[in-house]
């Protein structure tokens, strides 16, 4: 019995061996698949036609479906502009400030285009829990590589929400200085005097020193004006407050101060304080300067220049000699 037995189950392995050796020689190779090319070729080409048929099956099966994705992608296209569009005519009709409406755009423009392609994509067979995934791990590994960048993002939400300038303002910050042209994502765009473009990125400007030339309503102009010493300060005195009560930019209900600021080496510094809106600094600035020197030159003032007295000693003197 126990004889049988051994026999029987030798026999099983065997056989369980040979199922197997039969299995490993099933699997094509590409010696087999020019094997079967050469001995039997209107076979393997009925094969290959087969494949290509069914290939163009699936193709032909799939038109429908593209068709509707390209269309579905050019109207959504079309709607999202129509939308920003209007979007944009609404926010400007109401009391926000442009750099506000700006911003807003473009987290829009980014949130609506997002989500077309999120449609599309999914119309095109691909789960939508699968698109979501490899946005989010893209958004991580993306989050990784540019977390500067992420910052400067930041700092724009930042910029959005204090306001420490908006689009038109002339501001000065991390060593430049410009005229407020956009702000995005990423970076505030300066324009500077001579016309050109710097980009500030958002995450430095947030955390650096900001001067706003134009964040308030006005502006103290100073001037330091020089007369002779042999000038009388009292008329001259008189000379300037009559020009900055002329001066239409001047705001005559603030203090107009003209006072002596120092003894200078070769004259008498004066120092001339008046009050502008912000818009008329420059003007203000430039025709104080011109209308001064006019009105010194008209009535006589001296305006100096620097002057160095040189004492010219003897050889007597240095020798310390007496005559």
């Amino acid at each position: 019995m126990n004889i049988c037995h051994t026999l029987l189950t030798a026999s099983q392995a065997v056989s369980a061996a040979e199922a197997l050796t039969a299995g490993a020689t099933d699997i094509p190779t590409l010696n087999d698949a020019v094997h079967n090319l050469t001995e039997k070729p209107e076979e393997t080409l009925s094969e290959i036609g087969s494949f290509f048929k069914g290939l163009l099956d699936s193709v032909v099966a799939a038109i429908p479906t593209i068709i509707l994705a390209i269309v579905i992608l050019t109207v959504g296209a079309l709607i999202t502009k129509l939308t920003l569009k209007l979007l944009s005519k609404g926010l400007s009709k109401t009391k926000l400030e442009l750099t506000v409406t700006k911003f807003t755009m473009q987290i829009v423009k980014i949130v609506l285009y997002t989500l077309l392609v999120t449609v599309v994509l999914s119309i095109l067979g691909i789960p939508v829990t699968s698109i979501i995934t490899v946005i989010g791990t893209a958004g991580v590994a993306i989050g990784l590589a540019l977390q500067d960048s992420l910052a400067n993002v930041a700092g724009g939400f930042l910029l959005m929400i204090t306001k420490p300038f908006k689009i038109g303002d002339y501001i000065s910050t991390n060593g430049v200085e410009g005229t407020v042209s956009h702000i995005s994502l990423l970076h505030t765009r300066l324009n500077s005097l001579t016309n050109q473009a710097i980009f500030v990125p958002n995450g430095q400007a947030v955390n650096a020193t900001i001067i706003n030339n134009d964040g308030n309503e006005m502006r103290r102009t100073d001037l330091a004006i020089a007369i002779s010493y042999d000038d009388d300060f009292p008329k001259a005195k008189k000379i300037i407050l009559d020009v900055l009560e002329n001066n239409p930019s001047v705001l005559k209900d603030m203090e107009l101060f003209v006072r002596i600021k120092e003894h200078g080496s070769s004259a008498i510094v004066i120092a001339v304080r008046a009050w502008c809106r912000t818009e008329d600094y420059w003007t203000l600035y430039f025709d104080l300067m011109e209308q001064i020197r006019a009105a010194f030159i008209e009535h006589g003032i001296t305006i100096p220049f620097n002057q160095v007295d040189v004492h010219i000693v003897g050889e007597d003197a240095r020798s310390g000699k007496k005559e």
